[in-house]
């Protein structure tokens, strides 16, 4: 019923007009960044205009004890002044919020959520200056970084380009720190940048052809980082530090050597170290290992209201650490402010009941993956029978085709989502039908024929087929072990495979232990999120569609060889994956719109053919629980990690505490 109220007739037209104008805006943006440019083009922000500084009621205690200096001489000059909007006001500081995560690694969300980057996307998905005051852009190759000068990290020492200079000379390039060498994203035509080091605000890297991936990295959920603090990580390097004293805390630390300290204190993304300055809007003051782990505002942070109000105004975050299995049931109860990992579509109906109990509000955010969840054959799996198999595209097409779309839909999703393979959604310029459809039709007797021609003819007493080299076909599927929803639609793939003469079993285990074995090749078929995002234009990279990503569970070892530039994993070696190896260095290379769109179908109908993946249902509203006195949370979004950083994007250090209730 709710279902019904909250999405009538038309609201499947709603969402495409939403996200043919988000794939407007992106396509705009991209090309704008990345293009060739006769001249030059400079990327500044649209802000508001700020009232004088004014004192948050936390720190004014520290101001007047003389702790602090006054919040004037704490902030940048100029401060980024975030705009008031239809949706976003201007708020009251104080009050503190808690949200509940699955475990302790999730730290990692004071940096996705708190999104201060460098350069970020706005809620309309267009690039703007945030940290640094403006960029700009020579023939879509040079990149010069203006930083807002007096900006300084959260323990007030100054934010300058020694810290990127730190960064490159000492970190990236150091052999002992970076063995693969500089982030991928950094290395074009196999090229490192030029980085020249202008003044203490100015900094520019150059490259010899045109970096597509530069300033949408640095706007990343897990962002390309150039920078460290440089003068709190100088002391454990050791072309700076004090050899006792590095000794000392290797020793602390239980690590072999300085690089490996180094490493495991210096990790701006995962922020799981206290004493690690940082510039998001909220500071860790909890040590690992804990349950809860609470972040309290950055007294140096770069962003002001229009009233001159430093935010973030919630003056404390606090992630709570729960069984991933439990914080839907604790989210019900009331136990968290803001809240949507761990929270599924099935949720929704539990949810929706204790509303006005626990005073909170359940939204829909819209979601653009390729599939809510997808199959993942390893084709660098290690057993060699398994591997032959997922690596013939007749065994994948069969698997495809016994996978009954329909009723997942309807069993699991209400029948409300898009049934097919992961590929380019409805609202995408480059979706044709044929590219989700190709395969994903539930055909038993089309699969068993297959599997037949394969060879794969032979069958146990239970009518289970046998591999060739006797062993009954089985296979296990392996899952983070994070949500139910994973479970059910095991269920009913279970049903489905087996009367192709199939028989799985399924497997959860924590996230990382997951990846690891992925990576390794242990696993056989994972079942994971869909392609991260499906809203598909010609000038975004299709590197979720080529194999140049260890995170791309279907070939992780191809992935690794090319992220390491072959320094680790497998180098590619099957005819149709070298040639969207071939299609993605065409695309680097396109200085058209026009040629990178025809690359681009080209990969997409390979992608469709082969079946490298097997999607199930897309857009799937994800639910979002938001305590009803939090303001500024948007009522209709667009919930997506990259681009997008889930609520990074919607500007989180402006979400506040409305203590009228």
């Amino acid at each position: 019923m709710y279902l019904e109220k909250r999405y009538p007739s038309n609201w499947r037209s709603g969402w495409l007009a939403l996200c043919r104008a988000t794939a407007v805006g992106v396509m705009a943006l991209c090309w704008q960044a990345v293009a060739a440019h006769a001249e030059t083009l400079v990327l500044e922000a649209t802000v508001g205009t700020a009232s004088e500084p004014k004192e948050s009621a936390l720190l004014q205690p520290k101001v007047d004890a003389g702790e602090l200096p006054p919040v004037a001489e704490r902030l940048p000059d100029p401060p980024f002044v975030v705009p008031t909007t239809e949706n976003r006001q201007i708020g009251v500081p104080g009050g503190k919020a808690i949200m509940l995560v699955g475990r302790g690694k999730d730290t990692r969300l004071f940096s996705v959520y708190g999104y201060a980057r460098l350069v970020a996307f706005d809620e309309n998905f267009d690039l703007y200056p945030d940290i640094l005051e403006r960029v700009e852009i020579e023939d879509g190759r040079i990149f010069t970084l203006h930083l807002r000068k007096g900006h300084r990290w959260s323990d007030g020492h100054p934010f300058t380009t020694e810290d990127f200079r730190y960064y490159w000379e000492d970190v990236a390039l150091n052999e002992a720190l970076s063995p693969s060498g500089p982030p991928r994203d950094l290395i074009i035509q196999e090229t490192r940048p030029d980085v020249t080091v202008i003044d203490e605000t100015t900094i520019r890297y150059s490259w010899p052809a045109p970096n597509p991936f530069f300033l949408p990295g640095l706007a990343g959920a897990r962002p390309l980082y150039l920078y460290r603090p440089a003068h709190y990580m100088k002391r454990f390097h050791e072309a700076y530090g004090d050899a006792e004293e590095i000794d000392a805390t290797i020793e602390e630390f239980g690590v072999r050597n300085w690089a490996a300290l180094h490493n495991r204190l210096d990790n701006l993304y995962n922020f799981d170290n206290a004493d690690l300055p940082t510039l998001q809007p909220w500071v860790l003051k909890t040590r690992p290992p804990a349950k809860r782990y609470t972040a309290e505002r950055n007294p140096f942070y770069h962003r002001v209201d229009e009233k001159g109000q430093q935010l973030p105004y919630l003056d404390a975050f606090t992630l709570a650490v729960t069984g991933g299995g439990l914080i839907s049931a604790k989210t019900g109860s009331g136990e968290s402010d803001l809240q949507s990992r761990g929270l599924n579509f099935k949720d929704i109906p539990f949810l929706k009941q204790d509303e006005d109990r626990h005073n909170y509000e359940v939204r829909l955010w819209n979601t653009v993956r390729g599939s809510e969840l997808a199959l993942y054959p390893n084709l660098n799996a290690k057993d060699p029978v398994w591997r032959e198999l997922f690596r013939d595209v007749r065994f994948r097409r069969a698997l495809s085709l016994a996978t009954d779309r329909g009723l997942i839909n309807q069993a699991i999703y209400f029948g409300i989502g898009l049934e097919g393979n992961q590929s380019a959604l409805p609202a995408s310029p480059l979706h044709k039908p044929e590219y989700r459809q190709n395969w994903a039709e539930f055909d038993i007797d089309k699969a068993n024929s297959l599997l037949d021609e394969l060879g794969l003819d032979k069958r146990d007493k239970d009518g289970i087929r046998l591999l060739p080299d006797g062993r009954p076909m089985e296979i296990i599927i392996e899952s983070a072990g994070e949500n139910t929803e994973e479970s059910d639609v095991l269920e009913l793939i279970r049903d489905n495979w087996r009367a192709a003469g199939i028989k799985i079993f399924t497997k959860p285990s924590q996230r990382e232990v997951l990846r690891n074995r992925i990576f390794a090749g242990e696993t056989l078929i994972s079942i994971w999120f869909g392609l991260e995002n499906a809203l598909l234009t010609p000038d975004l990279s299709p590197e979720e569609f080529v194999p140049v990503r260890q995170y791309s569970f279907q070939w992780p070892k191809w992935g690794q060889f090319y992220e390491t530039r072959g320094r680790a994993g497998e180098d590619v070696d099957m005819p149709e994956a070298k040639e969207l190896m071939d299609l993605y260095r065409a695309w680097l290379d396109a200085t058209t719109p026009e040629k990178r769109e025809e690359v681009w179908h080209r990969i997409l109908e390979i992608n469709a053919d082969q079946v490298y993946t097997i999607g199930l249902v897309a857009q799937i509203p994800q639910p979002i629980v938001v305590r009803r006195n939090l303001r500024n949370v948007p009522a209709e979004a667009i919930y997506n990690w990259d681009p997008g950083a889930q609520f990074g994007i919607y500007r989180i250090d402006s979400f506040w505490v409305d203590p009228k209730g």
